[in-house]
């Protein structure tokens, strides 16, 4: 396994460390298996496509694009407004 130098603000840096060390973890295997858990845009795309169709075939559930547009703005907002952005 090859290291990586990371240049991240100190107060990223030190916030992360503590998260880790609450977890029992290394700064170093905390962020191996937050990268492990993030997915790819691409991956999401084919998570959310694979979704459409297992729904679609369940239930025929298959919104149109306006739709889609519509729901997305409104989680969007949901989002936001438990945020507070």
């Amino acid at each position: 396994m090859s290291d990586a130098n990371v240049r991240i603000p100190e107060e990223a840096k030190d916030r992360l460390a503590a998260i880790a060390a609450a977890e029992g973890l290394s700064l170093r295997a905390y962020l191996a298996r937050m990268a492990e858990s993030l997915l790819t845009p691409a991956e999401r795309a084919e998570r959310a496509e694979k979704t459409l169709a297992a729904l679609k075939k369940w239930n025929g559930y298959a919104p149109t694009a306006d739709q889609q547009q519509d729901l997305d703005s409104e989680l969007d907002r949901r989002l936001a407004r438990v945020t507070g952005r």
